[in-house]
């Protein structure tokens, strides 16, 4: 497993594989990984499913109001909300998208981004300056690289658990 430098500002996310380390980066996008952490402490994004995960691209999640696979579930509906909480200003910055990055996801505007976010599986540059890089993969790659494609997939995979290292 990677060195933890900033508990605070990393995020343990279980797969059904294993844990995945996402080093925040604040200094670039701190709306963005103010609202993960919220989410995360608040277990909003517990159980919640993958669902559009397009081979050689990404594997898209967090939609806490129609994702969470232990409620009221349709998978027909997941991608479609966010969170109560308000969207998001952009906050683009000068980082690529490439493997391991986690991005924004949002509608047609720019400052629509709420609680849903996306894995990069390679590098997807042409994707700079549209969306919001605010973290990375430091280790539990492998496990990403292991979840069920599909737009949406017929048996999606979920966050386990989403936790802030701090509270583990």
């Amino acid at each position: 497993m990677a060195e933890i430098k900033d508990p605070e500002n990393t995020i343990l996310m279980e797969l059904k594989d294993g844990q995945v380390v996402i080093e925040l980066l604040p200094d670039v996008a701190p709306e963005h990984c103010a609202r993960m952490k919220e989410l995360a402490r608040s277990g909003a994004y517990d159980n919640v499913c993958f669902h559009r995960v397009i081979d050689g691209f990404m594997a898209q999640t967090g939609d806490v109001a129609h994702g969470n696979m232990e409620g009221d579930f349709n998978i027909g509906r997941a991608g479609t909300g966010g969170s109560d909480l308000p969207d998001l200003p952009a906050e683009f910055s000068k980082l690529p998208h490439d493997r391991g990055t986690l991005g924004a996801a949002r509608s047609a505007n720019p400052n629509s981004a709420n609680s849903q976010f996306f894995i990069n599986f390679k590098d997807n540059h042409f994707l700079n300056g549209q969306y919001t890089v605010y973290g990375r993969v430091i280790s539990g790659m492998e496990h990403v690289d292991a979840i069920t494609r599909g737009e949406p997939p017929m048996a999606p995979d979920r966050m386990v658990s989403v936790k802030v290292a701090a509270d583990a």
